[in-house]
């Protein structure tokens, strides 16, 4: 009982204090989950990360769901996703109450406007980081830059991007197996 607490608890800090949706919140699970708890490895954190982006709902919200399972089963499960979810449930039915109040005000405008630039530069910081860890090769370059380029470009969705690039990645790496039997 007292770890299951204490899923809800850390994840339901990181849900009180990161704002910009799940994208923004992945370097501050990173943090926590990683470095500070030792709950997961940075390459299973980016593995969950996959999957969460793949599976609906919110990408922070799932790899919560998945790091609480990790460590104690569906109940760990259910406790992290509460406790993540808990504070922005309560956050938004404030602010919902208040907003159509205040939201004319210039201060609160100019408050969302360094928000929202907040959380641009908490998603590139996510991205750096997981990208040093990630793109190990320039195959892994190569399939980086055309998501890049189609998720850009393109109205395909993450789901089958993510799912073609796994699938790449599996062609490439056999590619890469045939070639050295031949040497």
């Amino acid at each position: 009982m007292k770890e299951l607490l204490s899923l809800f608890w850390v994840f339901a800090r990181m849900g009180a204090v990161t704002f910009g949706g799940g994208y923004a919140m992945l370097p501050i699970i990173q943090r926590e989950v990683v470095e500070k708890r030792g709950w997961a490895a940075e390459e299973e954190i980016m593995d969950y990360y996959a999957i969460g982006q793949c599976t609906p709902g919110i990408i922070a919200v799932n790899t919560s769901t998945f790091i609480g399972c990790k460590r104690k089963g569906v109940l760990g499960g259910i406790a992290a996703t509460l406790g993540f979810v808990f504070p922005s449930l309560v956050i938004i039915t404030v602010i919902a109450a208040f907003l159509r109040n205040f939201s004319h005000i210039a201060f609160v405008s100019h408050a969302f406007n360094g928000i929202r630039a907040c959380v641009c530069a908490l998603i590139l910081d996510a991205v750096l980081k997981l990208g040093k860890k990630s793109v190990v090769d320039l195959k892994c370059l190569a399939v980086c830059a055309a998501v890049l380029l189609l998720s850009m470009f393109t109205p395909v969705s993450p789901a089958i991007l993510v799912v073609g690039a796994g699938v790449l990645g599996i062609l490439l790496r056999q590619g890469m197996r045939r070639a050295g039997e031949r040497v």
